[in-house]
């Protein structure tokens, strides 16, 4: 088992890898540097076999695929995962490191938001993209987390092997975020600095394609780890929309004994009962979520042997 692996998911990164590897090594020189290179068309790959890393490739394009191909294939004590593109000083990779080992933390964030990111990052609609997730998902998961889109996190081992990737792009990181949050994980922040891409360096991530999908993964999971506050408050707007159709018809009839739109009534009856179905909808997924998490404490436990096993050989 590695000590460290620090591992940098990379695509059309040759402009930066060089001085993010010779970087780590020097920070961390027990580390074991793995650059996955998602089909680069640059010389990426090249560079980073040339400073000394341990170059892999994973061809389904996308961040989260390339994510899922290095958690299954490395076993380390500690994980810092980094983009490649030197937005991220490796100056804070031992506290990082050393929130995993000493202190059994599961995710450590690496917390621009908190530091120079306002100022450094060029593109405005990123930084109200960001300031949006981190209030969705703080708010609606009841959680502290400062920075949900940072790509620079350190992790455990018991994080990474039971950490199920579903995502297949940037949203990796909400994914992240909120599967930490809701098995009861361990989170720390770390805030870090952070500065703009070097010249000639483009970001690959769209700021309303990429957003949009973050916006729907934050919708999914919290469907998904959430159901009776989500079908919950569906079933409150449908009361609402019903109550809305049948009061004034409910006052004709107290003034005259009549009721002048019987359809209208007919069509409130059964907004209930479609509210009434979202609720005991939501009802039975939360005991089937009650039920996954106890899993999920028992497959932690199987990981904890693992983990013994491997740091013991």
């Amino acid at each position: 088992m590695e000590y460290c692996a620090i591992l940098i998911p990379c695509y059309n990164e040759e402009k930066t890898i060089r001085k993010v590897v010779r970087d780590w090594k020097k920070e961390i020189p027990a580390a074991t540097i793995y650059v996955y290179d998602n089909n680069s068309t640059d010389n990426t790959a090249k560079i980073a076999e040339e400073e000394g890393a341990v170059v892999r490739r994973e061809y389904k394009q996308g961040k989260g695929n390339v994510i899922r191909r290095m958690f299954r294939e490395i076993d380390a004590q500690c994980y810092i995962m980094i983009d490649g593109d030197d937005t991220y000083p490796v100056e804070y990779g031992k506290q990082m490191m050393n929130e995993v080992l000493e202190k059994k933390t599961d995710m450590v964030v690496g917390d621009r938001l908190s530091s120079t990111y306002f100022e450094e990052n060029k593109r405005p609609f990123h930084n109200f993209g960001n300031s949006l997730v981190r209030f969705s998902i703080n708010h609606l998961f009841k959680s502290d987390i400062r920075d949900i889109m940072t790509g620079y996190r350190a992790f455990s081992f018991q994080f990474v092997k039971s950490f199920p990737v579903l995502s297949k792009g940037f949203e990796i990181e909400t994914e992240m975020s909120i599967h930490a949050i809701d098995k009861n994980m361990q989170i720390s922040n770390v805030i870090i600095e952070y500065r703009d891409r070097p010249e000639g360096s483009e970001s690959k991530l769209n700021t309303y394609s990429d957003g949009f999908k973050v916006l729907k993964t934050i919708y999914r999971l919290y469907k998904n780890y959430k159901p009776l506050n989500f079908f919950g408050l569906l079933a409150l707007l449908l009361i609402i929309i019903a109550l809305v159709l049948v009061v004034p018809i409910f006052i004709t009839y107290i003034q005259t004994g009549l009721v002048p739109r019987f359809p209208t009534l007919i069509v409130s009856g059964f907004v209930v009962l479609a509210a009434l179905h979202s609720f005991f909808s939501g009802m039975i997924l939360d005991t089937l979520v009650q039920n996954n998490r106890q899993e999920f404490e028992m497959t932690l436990n199987s990981v904890e042997k693992d983990y013994r096993k491997l740091f013991t050989k």
